[in-house]
């Protein structure tokens, strides 16, 4: 069975997947670059997750904060920070759709965006960068089952 977070990323990547602007164009890494024509687009993936322990004992369980990031990247000459902000739009609906992932979670929420611009090339790329709080939990002794 697969880690939590990945059911998560899995479950995230789905809800973001067929939105009006990106459509199909959504990638499950940011370690590829994307072509011209996979623009505008989404990447999905995890930055970084903090634990605490719950309870003591053998059963004890794992309280877990998992960031989850979307990041949206349009290419264009006008009107990209528009374009930005309605995928931005698109995908805070989609995962609002369902905050507990699927099950996996108890809570989704969006406590992040930041935006960056390149001029670099024939035509400017804009990103904005979505961060979700993903807030789950695991036993300590599996990491693939949600509690």
């Amino acid at each position: 069975m697969p880690h939590v977070r990945e059911s998560i990323r899995s479950n995230a990547t789905t809800a973001v997947t067929s939105l009006s602007t990106t459509g199909s164009r959504v990638y499950r890494s940011r370690v590829y670059p994307l072509a011209h024509g996979k623009l505008p687009a989404l990447c999905v993936y995890c930055e970084g997750e903090s634990t605490e322990t719950d309870t003591m004992g053998a059963s004890s369980t794992l309280d877990r904060e998992l960031d989850l990031i979307i990041d949206a990247y349009v290419r264009g000459t006008a009107n990209y920070d528009n374009t930005l902000d309605d995928i931005c739009a698109e995908v805070e609906a989609g995962l609002a759709a369902d905050m507990t992932r699927g099950g996996f979670a108890k809570d989704c929420y969006l406590t992040r965006t930041e935006f960056e611009f390149s001029d670099e090339g024939d035509q400017p790329i804009a990103m904005a960068r979505l961060t979700f709080r993903i807030i789950y939990r695991t036993t300590k002794a599996s990491a693939t089952s949600a509690v």
